[in-house]
């Protein structure tokens, strides 16, 4: 089957803005929530699947890798309070390696996925082995910051 472009709105007030494949939402599209949650990237058999950027009504941002609709991968998480975590994503939560800054220095909590990542001691930075959202151990992580950067970086040059 050959991709069609195209637009089409959702009775619930979504809509969306792309090329479809088979009637599925498949390769490049904007979709827009009726809550005004907005992706922009890439879709695979009517989910966010590859890189892309979502945007939340509250101002935050998640940039970078998806599989099967939730954040996987590299990415750049950024929260409307200024919290932001750079590095690896699993089923949606922070899991991996990765570096979480604070704007203000405080613990944190909420975030991507629900729970969100938090949970570090004093001071603004924590880096290191995330699990579902904790920090386990403390080490370098800065390999997976860049790939984060690269990830979220070619997300944006598909939404633009």
């Amino acid at each position: 089957m050959t991709l069609t472009r195209g637009s089409f709105s959702y009775s619930n007030g979504e809509e969306y803005h792309g090329e479809w494949k088979g009637g599925l939402r498949h390769g490049l599209g904007q979709l827009t929530f009726s809550d005004g949650t907005c992706f922009t990237g890439q879709f695979e058999n009517g989910l966010f699947n590859g890189c892309g950027v979502l945007v939340f009504p509250d101002g935050s941002s998640y940039e970078g890798e998806f599989v099967q609709g939730k954040f996987q991968g590299a990415g750049v998480f950024a929260r409307f309070d200024g919290m932001r975590f750079e590095g690896e994503f699993k089923s949606g939560c922070v899991d991996g390696y990765g570096v979480l800054t604070f704007l203000n220095g405080g613990p944190g909590g909420g975030g991507p996925g629900g729970g969100g990542p938090g949970g570090g001691g004093p001071g603004g930075i924590h880096e290191g082995l995330f699990e579902t959202n904790q920090l386990m151990r403390r080490e370098n992580s800065q390999g997976a910051v860049q790939r984060a950067q690269a990830a979220a970086g070619k997300a944006r040059t598909l939404a633009m």
